[in-house]
């Protein structure tokens, strides 16, 4: 029976609290007279006499017989008390001026000898309760952990105690019935599953392996960009291959105390050999599998300590009881060389964005959870989300089931999981945000421009909305293109058509008001982005050529590029990069002007609809205009 990670520390809490209280309890009620320790003074017998024929004695302590005395004083603290010695063969005397003072002898006085044991139990009980505690909490865990034989061990009595039984790894373990998930719940990722799939083979049946005499990889490597299933495909290799699934994140292994991520991953391999064969899956390795460098004092680092430890269990544990170890990032450039090497994760299976095939197949997967009117043709959300992880596709079905619940439906229909393209893209429509006539107006022919610029040019994608909804994302609006076919090669020409595209919005603003607005800050990032890329990366600039001037930093995240030449070929760069956005908004403004009127009609029309259709768009593009001159007689 495992215990819960919650659980578990609230146990702890609580046993803390009971343990706090049966001290204040011990120093509190039960010795009270403790809490303040008595101050005794010696006097001489004479001033005892003094004072008791003054009748200025309160409390005495005196046996006949005894020599010592000890009494207190009338007005006084009861904790200062006074100490001598009597005279021998003055006992009469004594007990006489004892009785005629009127001292109260029936009270005993403590002294400091008489209460020392009593200090002692105060200072050393508390102790004792902590380490008993701490011995009865570790056996406590060592059941609920299935120890069988929880001896009474108090170093590690304390260190389920005072840390919490942190040397525990905390891996989610997940018993091959309760996986539920198998390879026929992932789609678009067909390649990642016929690499995977001989991992199952080998954990369903060794022997065939064993007899030819090949070893399985010991780890594989799920490297992708966010969404795309690497955690879905490590269950679904479990799932197939009907094993247990220890599941745990690489930030789990990072402690506030020094070497518990090392004892972590030492817990998680003895109870993944105990459960063999067994898939143990490690999400997010680079939080403890980054490289590691030479200088400083790196070599004392808690994450080093526990890569180290990673990178030994990897290679002590005997392959043939199958322990396959499955791992994901999305920064594999970060990762320690000699995690890679043949042996440890000496299998790299890429999980990328899927294509449009795998846009589809995954769209149609999670549609089945969804009820819906037919007809809903999936081929068109698949061409219109390029880019689109797993994850934003299941995200998008979701969106489109959420908008028929508020539309009052019980069945979702094409048009909501189109417009849930759209709120994942650019955000829900604001409608609270009221532009003035003007601004509708700019708004309007700005996204005409973008339309009218893609539209002239040949080898543009298609237009296929346009709208002037603000969106939640900031967007007062905007103009989609949608590719046909899917493409991986785009040319030299069909990048500058891009660049002029982007050009159009600011050209049209130019051209009609003949000023310029912050709307076009978007369309900037973007053209300067493809432009500098043209030229760093693409090796599209006559001046360069083929001279990789930038790399890539994290080509699964935000894919950045970082310059790589000196400081003064990176002027010329910027040059190059001023050039190429110059020409295609001179391209842009030139188109613009031989379609103004068209530039004058659609934005009107757009104006009064707020939202058209790529249909309505090109009917209007293409309809022959009879207050337009003839292609003749242009010239």
């Amino acid at each position: 029976m495992e215990m819960d990670d919650h659980k578990r520390r609230r146990n702890m809490i609580l046993y803390v609290l009971i343990a706090f209280a049966l001290y204040l309890v011990l120093s509190t009620v039960l010795f009270p007279s403790m809490r303040t320790q008595q101050q005794v003074t010696e006097v001489s017998y004479s001033t005892l006499l003094t004072d008791l024929e003054s009748k200025n004695v309160d409390k005495m302590d005196y046996t006949a017989g005894d020599s010592d005395v000890l009494y207190t004083r009338k007005g006084e603290d009861e904790g200062v008390a006074y100490r001598t010695t009597a005279m021998p063969g003055a006992e009469d005397t004594l007990s006489q001026l004892i009785m005629e003072s009127g001292a109260d002898t029936s009270v005993t006085i403590p002294s400091n000898d008489s209460g020392t044991w009593l200090y002692l139990l105060i200072t050393f009980a508390p102790i004792l309760i902590f380490i008993l505690f701490g011995w009865w909490l570790n056996r406590r865990m060592k059941k609920a952990m299935g120890d069988d034989n929880p001896s009474m061990d108090f170093s590690s009595g304390f260190g389920g105690f005072g840390a919490g039984g942190l040397g525990k790894s905390g891996a989610r373990i997940v018993a091959s019935k309760d996986v539920g998930v198998t390879f026929k719940d992932v789609a678009g990722q067909e390649e990642a599953k016929e690499s995977l799939k001989e991992v199952v083979d080998f954990l369903e049946k060794p022997e065939r392996y064993e007899a030819i005499g090949a070893k399985l990889p010991r780890g594989a490597l799920l490297v992708g960009p966010p969404g795309t299933g690497k955690t879905l495909l490590a269950k679904a290799v479990a799932g197939e291959a009907g094993v247990p699934f220890f599941s745990i994140s690489g930030s789990e292994f990072v402690e506030m105390f020094v070497g518990r991520g090392a004892a972590k991953v030492r817990d998680l391999f003895k109870q993944a050999k105990e459960k063999a064969p067994c898939i143990v899956f490690i999400d997010e390795i680079d939080t403890i599998g980054k490289k590691r460098d030479g200088g400083g004092f790196s070599g004392n680092d808690e994450r080093e300590q526990t890569l180290n430890q990673l990178l030994t269990e990897m290679d002590g544990f005997d392959n043939k009881k199958g322990i396959v170890v499955l791992a994901a990032t999305n920064r594999p450039d970060s990762l320690d060389p000699a995690l890679l090497r043949p042996g440890r994760f000496d299998r790299r299976v890429p999980v990328e964005l899927p294509d449009l095939t795998g846009r589809k197949a995954i769209l149609e997967l999670h549609l089945k959870d969804v009820k819906v009117q037919q007809p809903v043709d999936m081929s068109a959300i698949a061409r219109a989300t390029p880019g689109a992880s797993g994850a934003d596709l299941a995200n998008i079905i979701n969106e489109g089931a959420l908008r028929a619940v508020r539309m009052g439906r019980k069945l979702a229909c094409q048009e909501d999981f189109e417009e849930s393209v759209e709120v994942v893209i650019a955000g829900q429509q604001r409608k609270s945000t009221v532009l003035s006539d003007h601004e509708k107006q700019v708004v309007s022919y700005h996204e005409i421009g973008h339309a009218i610029v893609a539209a002239s040019q040949t080898g543009s994608a298609p237009v296929t909305k346009i709208t002037i909804v603000p969106r939640t994302s900031g967007a007062l609006g905007y103009t989609m293109q949608v590719e046909q076919d899917e493409k991986f090669l785009t040319t030299k020409q069909e990048v500058l058509n891009k660049l002029a595209v982007y050009c159009g919005g600011r050209a049209a603003e130019e051209l009609i008001f003949g000023e310029m607005t912050t709307g076009a800050a978007n369309d900037i990032e973007q053209a300067t982005k493809l432009a500098r890329n043209m030229i760093t990366r693409f090796g599209m600039s006559d001046e360069f050529g083929m001279m990789a001037l930038g790399t890539v930093q994290n080509a699964y995240l935000n894919q950045d590029t970082s310059l790589t030449c000196a400081p003064g070929t990176a002027e010329r760069v910027d040059d190059a990069v001023l050039k190429l956005i110059t020409e295609a908004h001179e391209r842009a403004l030139q188109i613009l002007r031989e379609n103004k009127f068209k530039l004058h009609e659609l934005a009107r029309y757009l104006y009064k609809k707020e939202t058209i259709t790529g249909e309505e768009f090109m009917t209007l593009m293409k309809r022959e205009n009879p207050f337009m001159p003839k292609p003749e007689q242009q010239g």
